[in-house]
This record gives structure tokens, C-alpha cells and sequence, in this order.
């Protein structure tokens, strides 16, 4: 008898919908899997075998074959096996092949029968809800539901076990659709960081990372080692803006494909920090595998990528960072797929000024000779600190600075400001689909970085004589709009272009 049973594949943020056929037939006992799947899809038959049998219910002692269609589309993932189990007790007569029908499935089983939490699961139920509406029932493990839950639309029915799935079925037992309350999520109270309250000092720098959160700008810090490079760097999503809705589901959808979700709270309300070490590889950080998986880029979107020492980083790691920071997509190419993952996220660097860390330093003397400051900072390329808005330098600080207790604005006092500029920045530019600065294109910055002629001449002699790059010309328009917006201004006037060249500091250096 044969038995079709509904079920999903996750392919990037996507999910395709994937037909489990399942033929039981007499001939010598086996079981066979087709449809390009993987060795964890393979394996599927001593688990579904198991389980079936643990479970309670009638292993069939003749020819099993199970084709996952269509057959061209690679397969991975233990997610197949509760669709496989419940088409081989539909062909076996052991369920209602009409009562299977209206459901899709997906999960992992153990060999007792309880069904497990696997990835992907909220792109799934989003395929589900925009391909079949509110009409289609999509069977999750248990510690999926609220994840599968906040796609919206489709009904989610979240199981503990493939008995209490088979008794469903049946007609003996009822179980509720899950739901999820969105506002819940966004009303929790975010976990206490770090502050920029207890800072001290550095006031110059706390206000380049204000702007850099407030139009969304890349930032490198440079200083001496123990300045508070990393320290000023982990405190800078505390004032980025709030999620917006759409925002967090974007973001949990990448986490769930990553299988980084938190069951219990499954909707991520906080922007992303993510620091890999120096020694991550290029397609760790792009995103790779034979079917590609998120890098960090990725998870990092709508958040922070820190790159703490970043000279410290391969040079092919590096240059691949280009595309995506251009772009704020990533697509990673591969024999079976070539996949599209969002790469919008804000580079937050940090460097020592040279291989010892004490050039320019005003306490300990720099034993480095001028060609190791040159090869040193050369393994950062010109095109890569070009796509770095601002650079800045971090100074170390005097005893007095940290003796008198005086601490700057709270991150509560700057995020209110950072959110002020962001809303004249969605306002403006909400039509074009981007949502700050920092992504504006060369026709949207003739439109909108309107200057004074006094701003105009200024950045026309910092051009000629910092030898920018357009690129660079580009960067300093974006930062000197932003920082305009936190002044409440609409025309940029000499002091936000002044302001912007401060925030070049490699390039002043260099010319």
C-alpha cells in the first residue's frame, strides 16, 4: 500500500514543501530511503524502526521504500522522521489515510518513541502560513511550538511522542493549536548589560559610537592595549533602537535555521552581539557547509559583528567581509545550493596602533620600527577601511580621569537620542526600504545631504587634501547627516562636516 505524507525541507530562510511517499509491498524484509538524502536522513530507518516497535504499534515485516520528492533536492537533517513513521502506519493500515491528510509533519524521533526539537522550524511554518493560510496544521515537537507559533497563520500542533501523535490521529485525544502572544515577548524585561554609565572618561569616543548607532555606521576603535577598546565595544548595543516586529522575526528565523533558538522564548527582542575569535575561519564567518549555513555575518544581522585585534584576522577572512558589508546580503555558492542569507549588520572593530600597541601612546614609549607599523596596519586593506565609516582613536586614560568618579550619559539617556535620529531617518527614507543612514545610495545622498556652502568648501579641501577615496567622500556625507539628525537639523552645516572628519582618523593619518 501506499501511503503520501506532507512535510518540509528547509533550504536558507526558505522551505520547501516535500512529499514523504512510503510504499510497503511484499518481498524480502528492507527498508530503503531515496530522494538525495543525507547520512542523517539515512539512518532515519533504525530510528523509525525502533520507534514504531517502542511505541506500541506494528513494524511491517516486508519491503519498505520511502522516497522524499522531488527527488533533485538534497535532504539533511533528522527532521523527516516522524512524516516517514506516520506514512508507515498509514500504508500499513494502522491510521486513516484521509485523517493524515489536512497535516503536515515534521520532527525527530528517539528510539522510545518521544519526538525531539530540530532546526528550522519557524521558516517552515512561515513557508507554511504564506503557501496554505490558516486552513493547514503543521505537527511540531513539543519544544518547537512556540517557535513554529509565531508564524502566524497555520495551525500548530505541538506533540510530545508518536503515541500521543497516533491517538490524536485517531480521534481519541485533542490537542489545542498552540499560541503565542508577540506583545508578551516584547513587554519581558530585557536583561540588564553593561552601561555606559560606568564608563569613565572617553567622552570623545562615546560620542562616535552614538552616532555610529544612530545612522547604523561601521566604527574601528584604535588605541593602546587596556584603553577600553573591547570594554566601549560590548556596550554599544545598549543603545542601539528596539526591534521592530519584523525586524525579530527576520532575526529568529536565522537562529532557527542555526538551531540557536531558546525554546522557552523563541522570538528574539534583543539586537544580536556576536565577537568570533581571530582564528575563525572565512566560511565560518560568510557562511558555508555543503548545504550553506548562516557565518556570523548572518547571525550578527540587525545587530553587531565585533572583531576585537582585528589586524589578527586571516587576510582572506578579512576581504571577504567587502561584499557583504557593500551589499548587507551574503550569498554563499556551492555545488548543491547557492543560498541568500541577510548579512545587516553593524562591524564594530578594534586594533592596537601597531604590533607593541604603544605607538602614539602618552605613558609607554613604541619599540616598533616604522616598517612593522606599516606591515601591521597593512593587513587591513585600503577597500576594507574604506567600508568602515568611522575610525577613531582611543586614548588611554589618566589617573585623574579614573580618581574623580565623574561618569558620562547613561545608555538610557543616549539610546533616547539614538532613537530620535533613527525615527527623522525611517520618516525620510521608509519609501526607498531602508532604514538608516548608513545604507543610503549615491542618489539618495544627493537628495538628502543637503550643505551649506561654508560645509561644501570645507569638505571640498578635506577631499584634496586627504587624498579620499569616493567611497571615503560617501561616508563622510552619511556620518556628517547623521550626525545633523541628532542636532534635529535638516541642512548640514560646518561643524557636522568638521565633526565627520574627525572620524577619519587613518585617513588623516596616511595623507
Amino acid at each position: 500500500m501506499l501511503a503520501i505524507i506532507k512535510s518540509l525541507a528547509v533550504i536558507g530562510l526558505d522551505a520547501s514543501l516535500i512529499q514523504v511517499e512510503v510504499d510497503v509491498s511484499a518481498g524480502l524484509p528492507s527498508f530503503d530511503i531515496v530522494g538525495l538524502p543525507d547520512a542523517s536522513v539515512r539512518e532515519a530507518r533504525e530510528r523509525v524502526r525502533t520507534a514504531i516497535k517502542n511505541s506500541g504499534f506494528e513494524f511491517p515485516v516486508k519491503r519498505v521504500t520511502v522516497n522524499l520528492a522531488p527527488a533533485d533536492l538534497k535532504k539533511e537533517g533528522p527532521g523527516f522522521d516522524l512524516p516517514i513513521a506516520v506514512g508507515i502506519l498509514t500504508a500499513t493500515g494502522q491510521l486513516d489515510p484521509e485523517k493524515v491528510e489536512p497535516y503536515f509533519f515534521v520532527g525527530e524521533l528517539s528510539l522510545e518513541g518521544t519526538v525531539r526539537r530540530i532546526p528550522g522550524v519557524l521558516p517552515m511554518a512561515c513557508a507554511l502560513s504564506g503557501a496554505a493560510g490558516e486552513t493547514s496544521f503543521l505537527v511540531v515537537p513539543e519544544e518547537n511550538g512556540f517557535e513554529a507559533a509565531l508564524a502566524g497563520k497555520a495551525k500548530i500542533l505541538a506533540v510530545q511522542n508518536l503515541r500521543q501523535l497516533v491517538e490524536m490521529l485517531l480521534g481519541n485525544i485533542a490537542l489545542a493549536p498552540v499560541e503565542v502572544e508577540l506583545d508578551r515577548f516584547f513587554a519581558e524585561k530585557a536583561s540588564e548589560g553593561p552601561d555606559f554609565a560606568e564608563v569613565k572618561g572617553q567622552d570623545g569616543v562615546k560620542r562616535a559610537l552614538e552616532v555610529a548607532a544612530a545612522g547604523g555606521h561601521n566604527i574601528l576603535l584604535m588605541g593602546s592595549p587596556g584603553s577600553g577598546k573591547t570594554m566601549l565595544a560590548r556596550r554599544l548595543t545598549s543603545i542601539l533602537p528596539k526591534l521592530t516586529l519584523e525586524e525579530a522575526l527576520e532575526i529568529s528565523k536565522i537562529y532557527s535555521s542555526s538551531g540557536l533558538l531558546n525554546p522557552t522564548k523563541p522570538l528574539i527582542t534583543e539586537r544580536p552581539f556576536r565577537a568570533p575569535h581571530h582564528t575563525a575561519s572565512s566560511a565560518s564567518l560568510i557562511g558555508g557547509g555543503k548545504i550553506p549555513r548562516p557565518g556570523e555575518v548572518s547571525l550578527a544581522s540587525g545587530g553587531i559583528l565585533f572583531l576585537d585585534e582585528l589586524p589578527e584576522y586571516r587576510r582572506d577572512v578579512l576581504e571577504a567581509l567587502r561584499q557583504p558589508l557593500e551589499d548587507r546580503v551574503v550569498t554563499v555558492s556551492r555545488v548543491a545550493a547557492a543560498i541568500t542569507y541577510p548579512a545587516s549588520f553593524m562591524l564594530v572593530a578594534a586594533m592596537n596602533p601597531c604590533p607593541c600597541g604603544y605607538y602614539g601612546d602618552s605613558e609607554k614609549e613604541c619599540i616598533c620600527t616604522p616598517y612593522q607599523i606599516q606591515r601591521y596596519r597593512g593587513k587591513i586593506s585600503g577597500p576594507l577601511l574604506d567600508r568602515i565609516d568611522i575610525q577613531v582613536e582611543v586614548p588611554r586614560l589618566k589617573y585623574k580621569d579614573l580618581e574623580n568618579g565623574k561618569t558620562g550619559d547613561s545608555s538610557v539617556r543616549i539610546k533616547s537620542r539614538v532613537e530620535q535620529a533613527r525615527q527623522i531617518q525611517r520618516e525620510r527614507l521608509a519609501k526607498f526600504g531602508i532604514n538608516c543612514n548608513a545604507q543610503m545610495t549615491p542618489k539618495l545622498l544627493k537628495q538628502f545631504c543637503v550643505m551649506s556652502e561654508e560645509a561644501r568648501s570645507l569638505l571640498r579641501l578635506a577631499f584634496q587634501q586627504l587624498g579620499l577615496s569616493m567611497r571615503a567622500y560617501d561616508r563622510l556625507l552619511k556620518i556628517a547627516r547623521t550626525i545633523a539628525d541628532l542636532s534635529g537639523e535638516a541642512i548640514i552645516n560646518k561643524s557636522h562636516i568638521a565633526e565627520a572628519i574627525q572620524y577619519r582618523i587613518l585617513d588623516r593619518q596616511v595623507n
